[in-house]
């Protein structure tokens, strides 16, 4: 039997191990399950029960002892309590309940018990035999319809052992195991890889591009799931279903309402469409950290005054607009009341698109509620047609590159046939079916009970690492001495219990309120903690999950502080570490508490933050902290210590206004001169020269210039740079100084090219046409 094939059973029983008749008949199952290859984990206390229930979703049966807890009625509840654990897990794993002669009759189960379980056996009664067959019968079963459709019918395929005819070349692996290289390669990635990598030929396996066979059938079960009309599997990430849904909607000269807040493949999206950006322009914190967009920004009379003033909109074929993009959550977890966007936004346009990569999980987890786009009960005919974008493999469980996109018809349907022809455009013809395969499974792993414990559980883990950090600092940061003082999480210092009215600060909030309350993390408008002013109450919530540590270095008004730590220092030492952040700004990090984090995982990031203050108070020489810093650049680094580069770093970033010129640059948008299409068409011709920062006074650049963090652009194509002590100009030569000063913190700048010291931006020729 194969690997793969091999039955998992879980005993749960007191007796298990003991020599006693209850005992011995259990071994006696035990023995005939493995006759039948099946591998039998025991657990011999509800306490060993209970720590192993995160990895019980591999068994495909359990078996409980109805006393587990004990030999009486009050103590046998102990068994009720762990089956109800276990369904909130897994809604159709079989369970078989036990019972001995000397138990509880059968008669005195609760109605929730007998719902809740599958068969009720007797262990001194009938044989191990009939029992192991009952058990082994049972797990099959489950077994053959845990799979979703894609993917049951590519493990069933690649058990065939065909010979294969057909692309790709390595032929199942063969090609690989003919070279040294190729044999170490598939030595790495196993055998079933190459075995389930084939061509669009094989028929029984359908077309991603026609959307038929199992990977159709694989399509409309994730579209249930999801609570979409439709979805569509995309193989090559959600840049490329943002393309798509905009091939599906948009073409040359139409007007597109496009949130600032977008991710580049938006900017790709109308250069290749040749349509005309309206911008919505989100808000900023004293962090730097991108609000959302205000609702007067989404207003019809907004709007129109929006594509009455702006000089391309006069181009455009129709001062109408066709479609709205919206980012949602923003990177930073900020979720929008996607009902009330929805409303607003759909008096100006017919179709409206959420870009979710980053929020897949939303649907299945009760504190999102009416904040994403496929919302139970949001279909209208009059209402305007949704899509949603989501990046499958960021923080669900899928493959890289694996996306979907998801549609709710509105009063503008969207026509399948119509819509395909944008998918086949930017599908390729030979898609990796593990990644369909992925989407797959990602949308089963999601259905159901399933769902909601997964998003639970990271929604938990990333609110008792906040809770954990909260008290950290009310305990030693409260800065009675140089060395009180702790990292900072942006977060409600307090919350309100609705049930009792009481506020209750974050730190000692329970978590079940945290976990289960969505009030406790909407940025209500009398709050400062959030820095962004004007927002209705409810209107924007912040994501739990995405966790943002800050560094001192802001004061609460957005100015420098006297002192401070850069997030570049904390983040480099991280990484030496072996921990990887999300993204960064000035003073802030982003973690993402995904399904994958686990107690061992924040505790050690917790444990490493503890680690960089030691190693800051101490004053540790920068040769302990960063070797390959000294080592790369010993003249500038030579000598240092840690808090001796914290406090230059932080004094430059102070006296050059590095914060305040950021906001500037953000605050004032660039008027284009031109569309997205002509300033590519130009870049394409040569048209284009590289431009020195320092000389780039109102030139039109050829490209977006995308500042990283947060990747947001601060010049998009066509637009001019404006005047050379402007704040757009002023802010990138100040980034240009920081990167020169501090060797081995460049920043990472989209479009800007570092040519020995300066920033060069690739500009339209002036006098082209």
């Amino acid at each position: 039997m194969n690997t793969e094939e091999i039955l998992q059973i879980a005993i749960i029983d007191g007796t298990v191990h003991t020599d006693t008749p209850e005992g011995r008949a259990i071994q006696r199952i035990i023995v005939d399950l493995a006759s039948y290859g099946i591998e039998v984990t025991t657990l011999a206390s509800p306490e060993d029960a209970r720590a192993a229930l995160s990895n019980l979703p591999g068994v495909d049966c359990i078996l409980i002892n109805w006393n587990v807890g004990g030999g009486n009625h009050e103590k046998s509840e102990t068994a009720s309590r762990i089956i109800g654990e276990i369904r909130k897990r897994n809604e159709a794993v079989p369970i078989f309940l036990m019972g001995e002669p000397t138990s509880e009759p059968p008669t005195s189960l609760t109605i929730g018990m007998i719902r809740e379980i599958n068969e009720f056996i007797w262990v001194m009664e009938d044989t191990a035999e009939f029992i192991a067959g009952r058990i082994t019968a049972a797990a099959k079963r489950y077994r053959e319809q845990l799979l979703p459709p894609f993917f049951r019918e590519l493990v069933n395929f690649s058990r065939d052992f065909e010979y294969s005819w057909h692309t790709p070349g390595h032929a199942g692996g063969t090609a690989f195991r003919k070279s040294p290289a190729g044999r170490a390669f598939h030595r790495f990635f196993g055998e079933q890889l190459f075995r389930s990598d084939l061509s669009i030929s094989v028929g029984e396996l359908g077309s991603l591009l026609d959307h038929s066979g199992p990977v159709g059938e694989a399509e409309k079960y994730a579209a249930k799931v999801f609570g979409a009309d439709r979805t569509y599997f995309v193989t090559n990430g959600t840049s490329t279903s943002n393309k798509i849904v905009f091939f599906g909607r948009v073409t040359g000269g139409d007007i597109v309402l496009v949130d600032r807040n977008c991710h580049k493949s938006a900017e790709h999206s109308l250069t290749m469409t040749h349509a005309v950006p309206v911008y919505l322009v989100p808000t900023r914190n004293r962090y730097g950290i991108i609000g959302p967009i205000r609702p007067e920004e989404m207003t019809p009379d907004t709007i129109q005054a929006k594509i009455a003033a702006s000089s391309l909109g006069k181009t455009a074929g129709s001062q109408i607009p066709v479609h709205a993009v919206i980012t949602n959550s923003t990177y930073d977890g900020l979720c929008y009341d996607a009902a009330w966007v929805e409303g607003e936004l759909g008096k100006s346009v017919d179709s409206i698109h959420f870009d979710e990569a980053w929020y897949g999980y939303a649907r299945f987890n009760p504190l999102y509620r009416e904040r994403f786009a496929m919302r139970d009960g949001a279909e209208h005919p009059d209402g305007p047609t949704v899509f949603a974008t989501q990046s499958t493999h960021k923080l669900l469980a899928a493959l890289s590159q694996a996306s979907m996109i998801h549609v709710r018809n509105g009063r503008a349907p969207i026509e399948h046939a119509r819509f395909n022809e944008a998918f086949m455009m930017h599908t390729s013809t030979s898609p990796l079916y593990t990644i369909i395969a992925s989407c797959d499974v990602s949308a089963k792993m999601m259905d159901g009970a399933s769902g909601r414990t997964l998003t639970g559980e990271s929604i938990e883990e990333a609110i008792r690492f906040r809770r954990t950090m909260a008290r950290i600092k009310r305990e030693i940061g409260h800065g009675e001495t140089e060395k009180d003082w702790w990292f900072g999480m942006w977060q409600p210092d307090a919350v309100t219990d609705p049930g009792t009215g009481a506020q209750v600060a974050f730190a000692d909030a329970p978590v079940d309120l945290l976990v289960g309350t969505p009030s406790c993390w909407v940025l209500h408008p009398e709050e400062a903690w959030h820095g962004f002013s004007g927002l209705p109450d409810g209107y924007c919530m912040l994501d739990p999950i995405k966790v943002t540590v800050l560094m001192p270095g802001v004061n609460d008004d957005g100015s420098p502080a006297e002192w401070g730590v850069p997030a570049a220092l904390v983040v480099k030492f991280l990484d030496t570490r072996g921990i990887v952040n999300e993204k960064s700004g000035d003073y802030n990090i982003l973690f993402l508490f995904s399904m994958g984090v686990t107690k061992g995982k924040w505790g050690t990031l917790l444990t490493e933050l503890f680690e960089f203050k030691r190693r800051f108070d101490e004053n540790a020489p920068l040769e302990e902290v960063f070797p390959d810093l000294t080592e790369a650049y010993p003249d500038r680094y030579g000598g240092m210590t840690l808090s001796g580069l914290s406090a230059e770093m932080h004094a430059y970033m102070k006296d050059n206004r590095q914060g305040e010129l950021l906001q500037e640059a953000y605050a004032a948008l660039p008027q284009p001169v031109v569309t997205y299409a002509e300033a590519y068409r130009k870049l394409v011709r040569g048209e284009v020269e590289h431009v020195p920062v320092s000389g780039m006074a109102n030139r039109i650049v050829a490209t977006g210039v995308f500042p990283y963090p947060p990747g947001i652009p601060v010049l998009a194509p066509g637009e001019p740079a404006g005047d050379q002590d402007g704040p757009i100009i002023r802010y990138l030569l100040a980034l240009q100084e920081f990167d020169a000063r501090f060797p081995g913190f460049e920043h990472d700048i989209h479009g800007v090219e570092n040519v020995n010291g300066e920033y060069r931006i690739y500009c339209i020729k002036e006098g082209t046409k």
